[in-house]
C-alpha cells in the first residue's frame, strides 16, 4: 500500500512563473495593447493643470461673464421685443461664443495634457487588439472572477484610502477657515467672490496634492503588477529562445541540406578542371586556369577523405589527370577556398603542375 501511495507530487504541480519577462514578451504584449499606465495619474495631472489654468484665467473669465450678464439683463430682458426670433437667434449665438471663450481653453488644455501624460506613460501606440471581441468578456463566470479578483479588491482599497485622505485634508482646511467666515459680512460682493474663489482654489490644490501622491504610488503599483502578470516560466523562456534562434534540429538539417547542395554543385564543376592535385589519399584539389576569368589559376573544388575520393572518381570518369603532390595538396586545401585564386607563394608549384598536364595533353 505504501508503494502505491508513494507518488511524486511535483509531477502534478505546474511550473511557477519566476522569471522576468523577456524583451520579446514585453514587445508582444505591447503590440496587443497590453501596457501599464495609471489612470489615476492621468486624471490628477489633468485636474491639477485645469485648476491652475482656471486660477490664471479667472479674471478674464469673470469679465466675460460679467459683460454677458449685463448684456442679457440690460439689453434683452428690458426690451419689449426681447422674444423676437432674430433676437433669440443672436442670443443663442452669443451664448455659444461665451461658452467657447470660457470653457474652450479649459477643454483644450485638458485634451493636450491628456495626450502628453498618456504619451509619457505609454509612448506612441496604435493598435486595434483591445477592440477585438472576446467571448470571455460576456462570460458571467469570467465576470464574477474579475469582480472577486485581487485586482478588484486592491482597487476597492485604493478608492477607500483616496476618499479618507482627501476628506481628511478637506476637513482640516475648512476647519481652519471657519474662523474667518465672519469677515464676509463686512466685505463687498467682489471681495466675497474673490475670497470664496481663493478658498476653493486652496481646497482644490490640497486635494489634488493628495491625489497626486496617491497617483504616483498607483503608477508604481501598476508597473509592478504589469511585470508580475507577464512573468515567465523557465520552460517558456527556453521555447522563446528556440523560436528566436531557431530549433537546433531544424538548423542542423538546414545546414546539412546546404552542404549537400554545395557538394553537388562542386561535383558538377569537377569535370571543368584542368588537373586534380592529390595527397593522394587524404586531399584532392581541382585546379582550373582560365585567362578570361582570372589572371591566375583558381580552385574549382576541394575535399578531404571521402570527399577527396569522390572528386577523384568524378575526375576519372571525365578523364581529368591526377597529379600527386602531397605538400602542394595540403597547402592548397588549408589556404585556398573554393572559387578563390591560388596565393602567390604557390604560383611556381602550380605552374609546374599545369605545364606538366598541358604537355601530356599535347602528347
Amino acid at each position: 500500500m505504501e508503494k502505491v501511495l508513494n507518488l511524486n507530487l511535483q509531477l502534478f504541480a505546474s511550473e511557477e512563473k519566476t522569471e522576468k519577462p523577456t524583451p520579446k514578451k514585453l514587445s508582444d504584449a505591447r503590440k496587443k495593447g497590453q501596457v501599464f499606465k495609471s489612470r489615476e495619474l492621468n486624471s490628477v495631472v489633468i485636474l491639477a493643470v485645469l485648476f491652475v489654468t482656471l486660477n490664471m484665467c479667472s479674471k478674464s473669465i469673470g469679465d466675460i461673464l460679467q459683460r454677458f450678464s449685463k448684456l442679457i439683463f440690460e439689453d434683452y430682458i428690458l426690451e419689449k421685443n426681447a422674444l423676437a426670433v432674430d433676437d433669440i437667434r443672436k442670443l443663442f449665438l452669443m451664448v455659444i461664443m461665451v461658452i467657447g471663450r470660457t470653457v474652450g481653453p479649459l477643454l483644450a488644455v485638458a485634451f493636450i495634457m491628456g495626450l502628453i501624460v498618456n504619451y509619457l506613460q505609454v509612448g506612441f501606440l496604435f493598435t486595434f487588439e483591445p477592440l477585438k471581441p472576446k467571448l470571455s468578456r460576456i462570460n458571467p463566470l469570467e465576470g464574477f472572477k474579475r469582480i472577486l479578483s485581487v485586482k478588484s479588491i486592491v482597487e476597492l482599497i485604493k478608492a477607500n484610502v483616496k476618499i479618507f485622505l482627501v476628506g481628511y485634508v478637506v476637513f482640516k482646511y475648512v476647519k481652519g477657515e471657519i474662523v474667518n467666515l465672519y469677515k464676509i459680512c463686512d466685505m463687498s460682493i467682489n471681495n466675497i467672490i474673490n475670497y470664496i474663489g481663493s478658498i476653493t482654489f486652496g481646497l482644490a490644490i490640497r486635494a489634488v496634492g493628495v491625489l497626486l501622491i496617491l497617483a504616483v504610488l498607483d503608477y508604481i503599483y501598476q508597473k509592478w503588477d504589469y511585470h508580475k502578470n507577464l512573468k515567465m516560466t523557465k520552460q517558456e523562456i527556453k521555447e522563446e529562445n528556440k523560436q528566436m534562434e531557431g530549433n537546433p534540429q531544424i538548423k542542423s538539417k538546414i545546414k546539412e541540406k546546404q552542404r549537400q547542395i554545395a557538394m553537388r554543385r562542386m561535383m558538377q564543376d569537377v569535370p571543368k578542371a584542368d588537373v586534380i592535385i592529390t595527397n593522394p589519399t587524404h586531399f584532392a584539389i581541382a585546379i582550373k586556369y582560365d585567362k578570361t576569368m582570372y589572371d591566375a589559376p583558381y580552385v574549382l573544388a576541394k575535399g578531404k577523405d571521402l570527399v577527396a575520393q569522390k572528386i577523384k572518381e568524378v575526375a576519372g570518369d571525365n578523364s581529368i589527370p591526377l597529379v600527386e603532390n602531397r605538400p602542394l595538396a595540403r597547402s592548397l586545401y588549408k589556404s585556398v577556398e573554393i572559387g578563390q585564386i591560388i596565393p602567390e607563394d604557390l604560383y611556381h608549384a602550380v605552374a609546374e603542375v599545369l605545364a606538366y598536364v598541358y604537355s601530356l595533353k599535347q602528347q
